[in-house]
């Protein structure tokens, strides 16, 4: 891995651990819901941060949370990372 992807690796591994901050109790009554806005790495590179917040299955079940990080001219490059916050754990 490159120094380019390290750096949206951690970009990414820092906003999805902000996403799952809130509990399954607290997400449930906005799921499903995405956001997209701009932002910088932690080498200062502008990007676009994509959050998703999915049922994973019927509405109700686990809620799954979708984070990807990306140039805005390179959508395909950038990365993506996926957590599943579990309704028992609510």
């Amino acid at each position: 891995m490159d120094l380019f992807e390290q750096d949206l690796q951690s970009a990414a591994q820092e906003e999805i651990e902000r996403a799952c901050t809130l509990g399954w109790r607290q997400l449930s009554g906005h799921t499903p819901w995405g956001d997209t806005f701009e932002g910088f790495t932690p080498a200062g590179r502008a990007v676009c941060f994509e959050r998703s917040y999915l049922w994973d299955g019927e509405p109700g079940s686990d809620i799954r949370v979708e984070v990807t990080v990306y140039e805005p001219h390179a959508y395909e490059a950038g990365v993506s990372l996926v957590r599943t916050i579990h309704r028992q754990t609510a």
